[in-house]
């Protein structure tokens, strides 16, 4: 089963052609404010973990260029991915906060890509570690994590993937996106509305 869905990504970016960017914005606004369970469909021994817990993601903030995906491993609320629009494509950061609202020594690491479109609809865009993420991992211990690659697919009403690839890691979470879900508790280190 993973080494189809592998099979199928690599095979929809061969042939990919570009997407405008703004079209990554928009395929947001149908889901905005809304929750999603996911699932592990790809992993190594580091995640574990993660593949035993509840995932969820929530589009919790879709503003024009600005996007804010907390994601919730279990009782976990430290990870939020935040999308920016940029000149020539798009930028994924990685939030990172305790539970007391302070960020973690390791956040606001990403990088930036151009989407392109999937042969099933929709875009995936690759986010290549930029240059601020290589530094802080180089100084926070974390050689490995300079080559990382995270990835997005969305296939609008169906699936929302997040990956993770560098060498000897790789890691795949699905997103149903026929099936929303009760909405989580703000993502730490976020006000709770009135």
């Amino acid at each position: 089963m993973a080494f189809r869905h592998l099979l199928m990504a690599v095979a929809a970016l061969v042939s990919a052609p570009a997407l405008a960017a703004d079209v990554v914005g928009a395929s947001f606004a149908p889901i905005c404010g809304k929750a999603f369970a996911g699932r592990v469909v790809i992993s190594d021994a580091l995640d574990r973990d993660m593949a035993g817990e509840r995932l969820v993601m929530q589009v919790r903030m879709c503003g024009d260029g600005d996007v804010r995906i907390p994601f919730h491993v279990g009782a976990n609320a430290s990870r939020t991915w935040m999308l920016s629009r940029t000149a020539a494509g798009w930028r994924l950061k990685h939030r990172h906060m305790h539970a007391d609202g302070t960020a973690d020594a390791l956040t606001n690491y990403g990088g930036e890509g151009m989407p392109v479109s999937l042969a099933e609809g929709g875009w995936r865009i690759e986010f290549p570690a930029d240059a601020e993420s290589k530094a802080m991992f180089l100084a926070q211990d974390r050689a490995a994590s300079v080559a990382n690659v995270w990835a997005m697919e969305h296939l609008p009403g169906k699936l929302f993937a997040y990956e993770l690839k560098r060498p000897g890691r790789f890691l795949r979470v699905e997103f149903d996106l026929s099936k929303e879900v009760a909405a989580p508790a703000a993502p730490w280190g976020v006000p709770v509305e009135p």
